[in-house]
């Protein structure tokens, strides 16, 4: 096709702005899918995706309209995977940013037009849900207005809902996104925004071709990883795989590889051919590494094998995911996992749960140290039971973010006092207009991992939103919180914590635990403690069983002596006693209350 008459383009929002019920108007509208073939959230294909309203993974597809080809990227909307959605803007030349007439400029609106304005592309402006009753279309419209610096008559108002308006952001896109520049006589360079495992056919990219061409059945080499394969199979997203016999200079569509691992082929990297490559590759692939860590363990140690094939077969698919086998005295053999947040690990634990049917117990999530020892050394830790002894230790350095809060001006103060309450550092605070306030700030990771946002979220009454980017490591006071359980200390439910947090986390601690560790024939003291030394203790007190109901009358001693006897059980059985210990007590410190 001519490449005057393509134009690529993806839908930017905030998480439930309704970017993909949008998707499913241009779908419709464009002829793409039809009528009876039609679902709600069409390119959200896994059932997670579909039951959180959430988008996890991209999706590309192609429509016809009048003489145009649209390819348009539906992106996911978390700040979990900015990495993805940066690769699928920079393989564009347009976006739309939808922002809910209701709700208006949120968190993540913010950031993902940011990551928009850097990859220099034509941004068009719509409101969505305008025919909701709590739609303050002026208010959000002078939103945009002052982000965006365009004029309101730019603004398109829309419901995606009922298709109101949806026509004329076609006509937008085919005006104002101008088409591509690539070079079809340079040698082939196409960028890799997306890549996942197929079971059947091995690793299939979804690629944006810059320069030159990718036909059927061409050897093809990866610049970043120097992989080589075959494209097996070129064709485009209609949204099924419709085979072509290439991908020319300008478009967006799929190849079917003979690889076996996304490994090899990661998002950001540039396919070219090895007949003749490429002097240079397409600027901005990085390396995505996991910030966040957590223990996965099966309930019972016969299932190990089937957890450790479950997640050597999900890292095949998703190339972020970093795992390596952990061992801990009280839940057996596990896996040590790395994440790119909070939501990708929720994500892999569900999948694991649900298409390869296992029971987990999952650890804390905790995040990683870099250590510098006296001996020079430098060290990386993804656990706090990793951590070598303290007199060797020079520093330890933890990660802190850049984040940002955007909520209504009245919650400003509570949101600062929490982030005060996280040994967070108030940057600055500005209004993106008369209602919304935004503040910047930096924080230790470590702190913002388990609660953060919902203590946001309740503190803001659900208005505040919030996004972050990974900062740098800084050397802190920080020492290792363990806890013991009938004397015994347990490895897994030890954390990394600032000295000034100790005590107190160490407090609520044991006292959820006390909650969670059920009661036992025997007093079973639970103690947390920093190099051995104590700083709070709970006890579960023991069952007791009244070994005095058979007798009456006669002398006290015959009283005296069957308790003693008693006593002497108890203290016999709290020598060998094992405590069981359940699996909530192993996320205690997600739970609040």
């Amino acid at each position: 096709m001519n490449q005057d008459h393509i134009r690529n383009f993806c839908i930017i929002a905030h998480i439930d702005h309704g970017k993909s019920t949008l998707a499913d108007r241009l779908l419709e509208l464009t002829g793409t899918v039809e009528k009876r073939a039609m679902k709600a959230q069409l390119l959200d294909k896994m059932d997670l995706e579909r039951e959180k309203g959430i988008t996890i993974k991209l999706a590309p597809v192609r429509m016809k309209y009048k003489e145009y080809e649209l390819n348009l990227i539906d992106t996911p909307g978390h700040v979990d995977f900015s990495y993805e959605v940066s690769r699928s803007l920079e393989a564009c030349e347009g976006a739309i940013l939808v922002v809910d007439a209701s709700q208006g400029i949120q968190a993540q609106t913010l950031a993902n037009v940011y990551l928009a304005m850097a990859a220099d592309l034509k941004i068009i402006p719509v409101l969505n849900k305008i025919d909701l009753p709590a739609a303050d279309v002026e208010r959000v419209s002078a939103e945009v207005v002052s982000l965006l610096g365009c004029t309101k008559e730019e603004i398109l108002h829309i419901s995606a809902k009922t298709g109101q308006g949806v026509e004329a952001v076609l006509e937008r896109v085919v005006q104002d996104i101008p088409p591509p520049t690539g070079d079809s006589s340079e040698p082939t360079r196409a960028l890799i925004f997306d890549s996942y495992y197929d079971d059947f056919r091995g690793v299939i990219l979804y690629v944006r071709v810059v320069d030159g061409a990718i036909h059927k059945n061409t050897p093809i080499k990866m610049m970043a990883t120097a992989a080589q394969g075959i494209a097996l199979e070129v064709g485009a997203l209609k949204p099924d795989m419709s085979p072509l016999q290439g991908l020319q200079a300008g478009e967006i569509g799929y190849i079917v590889t003979n690889l076996k691992s996304t490994r090899e082929a990661k998002v950001g990297d540039t396919v070219t051919l090895p007949g003749s490559p490429a002097g240079e590759p397409l600027p901005g692939y990085k390396d995505v590494k996991p910030f966040v860590y957590a223990g996965f363990f099966p309930e019972s140690n016969e299932y190990y094998q089937e957890l450790k094939d479950a997640i050597e077969k999900l890292s095949l698919s998703d190339s972020a995911l970093q795992y390596e086998p952990e061992n801990s005295p009280v839940l057996g053999f596990g896996v040590r996992v790395g994440f790119l947040g909070l939501l990708h690990m929720d994500i892999v634990r569900e999948r694991l749960e649900r298409e390869y049917n296992l029971d987990l117990v999952v650890t804390n999530p905790s995040t990683d140290y870099e250590i510098s020892l006296l001996s020079g050394e430098d060290i990386d830790i993804k656990s706090a039971a990793d951590l070598p002894d303290s007199a060797k230790i020079r520093e330890i350095r933890e990660p802190w973010i850049k984040g940002e809060v955007v909520c209504p001006k009245e919650y400003v103060g509570g949101v600062i006092q929490l982030i005060a309450g996280k040994r967070g550092l108030q940057k600055n605070l500005s209004y993106v207009d008369a209602q919304l306030a935004l503040i910047d700030f930096e924080a230790p990771l470590a702190n913002l991992l388990t609660d953060f946002y919902d203590q946001l979220k309740s503190i803001t009454s659900g208005y505040g939103s919030f996004n972050y980017e990974l900062d740098d490591y800084r050397a802190e006071d920080l020492v290792r919180l363990d806890f013991y359980v009938a004397g015994e200390k347990v490895d897994a439910l030890s954390i990394m914590v600032h000295r000034s947090e100790a005590q107190s986390l160490g407090r609520t601690t044991v006292e959820k635990l006390k909650e969670v560790i059920p009661r036992q024939n025997f007093q079973v003291s639970l103690q947390a403690g920093i190099g051995g030394k104590f700083i709070a203790r709970e006890d579960i007190s023991a069952y007791r069983k009244d070994v005095t109901t058979g007798l009456y009358g006669g002398d006290v001693s015959r009283k005296k002596k069957v308790l003693a006897k008693q006593a002497k059980g108890k203290k016999r059985m709290k020598r060998f006693g094992k405590v069981d210990i359940p699996a909530e007590a192993f996320t205690v410190l997600l739970k609040r209350d």
